[in-house]
């Protein structure tokens, strides 16, 4: 362990190790933002109905969900840089089989198989970031990461489009091939091991339990109101009550209930990042259709334009980041919520008359109010987290923040099955399909209200 310290303590060491890890973080959300651009063009030349399609982003939310916690505990026991790469390379070869599909179902596998991967990769990254940064800026680093991030949401619509309109949506599947190769070749000169932890256990029970409880839920939510949808609802909420039960009689448990829910500025983090990742993510999609169904716009047109947020969110994150190691980080932390969630509260007003002008100062808006948001919430949950146990509590903070997504998607789901059900989106369509972006912007400021409520009730992080 002293001997990883002292590398971890030169410089050149962490900040390439940083750059490593970032551009590994950077290819992922590249990558879904830019297959979000594709989506119209997938629906069309698959034959793919509305509720096929909203699945194409939803089955990688999936993915990442059910395997977030064991791909962070198995980081912790064998090595995180391992499992950093296993998860780059599993991305890599999905990405690849995509020229063999031509029917929207192994579509839909594939987006499972990067959700996992993505899993490996984000459970592992900030845990590996923490450790290296603990004692130099870690706030900073982190806001680095985040800006990797939303460089990646940035660049991914505008890419996307142009692929999408030059050379097919297949192309957007493609393109992230040698920047995965990069992040590969980075990751494995540059990333030392963590130490490995040969005594501790993997809770398979327990992990089995974890994706069938997900899973269940998740899918559960999106098939309601039927039958089916409420038998898998129920047995998502048994699972769960099983995975809870069980976590606290086991030797090795994946998440140490009772002590995370005793840290207060831990508990209240991973509730805020969970809240404000349900009102987010489903934004990317629903502002993906608005565009370029209602306002008429082409992929690429619209790439252009959703890329605001996303730019903003770069250019905030390391600066709120840096700020929240020397400021409270529920300061910065909560103003964002409110920014963000008044942002969401006007584009519930929106219609095919609203200007573009207008939809541009509301992105901004947004991406202000989760570039303040995020790194400060990381920083607060990661520098309360015991050393041995970063890769668990980086995997918590990406299960919350999956969870939100997922949350967020399945609602989005449902209402296309209540309104709009198996049609195509279809000019005839379009009112219904107005109805639920509306109805959904209204619930997503609903998320990030309470997002604002659970940042500043975590308390003060540090001692006056």
């Amino acid at each position: 362990m002293s001997h990883n310290r002292d590398l971890y303590e030169r410089a050149s060491v962490r900040w390439l190790t940083l750059v490593s890890v970032c551009v590994a973080t950077f290819l992922m959300p590249m990558s879904l933002s830019s297959v979000n651009v594709a989506l119209p063009v997938i629906a069309s030349d698959l034959q793919a109905d509305a509720v096929l399609v909203s699945w194409v982003p939803t089955m990688n939310l999936l993915g990442a969900v059910a395997f977030q916690l064991p791909a962070g505990r198995i980081g912790d026991i064998v090595g995180r840089k391992r499992i950093f790469m296993a998860g780059a390379l599993l991305f890599a070869l999905s990405s690849l089989s995509v020229e063999l599909i031509d029917d929207i179902r192994p579509l839909l596998a594939i987006r499972l198989v990067q959700g996992v991967s993505g899993a490996m990769i984000f459970g592992t990254g900030m845990a590996i970031i923490s450790n290296v940064f603990a004692n130099h800026n870690r706030g900073m680093a982190l806001g680095l990461t985040s800006a990797s991030v939303y460089l990646g949401l940035t660049c991914g619509p505008w890419i996307g489009g142009i692929l999408t309109d030059v050379w097919g949506w297949r192309s957007v599947f493609l393109i992230p091939l040698p920047l995965a190769a990069l992040a590969l070749i980075m990751v494995g000169l540059f990333v030392h091991e963590s130490e490995r932890n040969p005594h501790e256990r993997l809770d398979w029970i327990g992990s089995l339990v974890f994706m069938v409880a997900t899973s269940s839920l998740f899918v559960g939510i999106s098939w309601l109101p039927s039958l089916s949808g409420a038998g898998l609802l129920l047995l998502g909420g048994a699972t769960l009550a099983l995975f809870i039960y069980q976590q606290e009689r086991t030797a090795y448990p994946l998440i140490r209930l009772r002590r995370m829910v005793g840290n207060r500025v831990f508990f209240r983090s991973i509730q805020s990042s969970f809240l404000m990742y349900s009102a987010n993510y489903p934004l990317q999609f629903m502002m993906s259709l608005y565009l370029q169904y209602i306002q008429g716009l082409t992929p690429s047109e619209a790439g252009r334009l959703m890329l605001l947020q996303a730019a903003v969110m770069a250019v905030v994150a390391p600066l709120s980041g840096r700020l929240s190691d020397r400021l409270e980080p529920r300061v910065p932390a909560t103003l964002g919520c409110l920014f963000f969630t008044a942002g969401l509260a006007a584009l519930s007003t929106v219609d095919d008359t609203t200007s573009l002008g207008f939809i541009s100062v509301l992105l901004l808006l947004m991406g202000l109010g989760m570039g303040l948001f995020t790194s400060p919430n990381n920083n607060a949950a990661l520098s309360v987290a015991a050393p041995e146990r970063l890769g668990v509590a980086s995997s918590i903070l990406n299960i919350s923040r999956a969870l939100g997504n997922m949350l967020g998607m399945a609602v989005v789901v449902l209402l296309f099955n209540l309104i709009i059900g198996n049609a195509q989106l279809e000019p005839e369509q379009y009112p219904l399909l107005m109805t639920v972006l509306r109805i959904a912007f209204v619930i997503c400021a609903g998320y990030g209200a309470l997002a604002a409520f659970t940042s500043w009730r975590r308390g003060a992080m540090r001692p006056a």
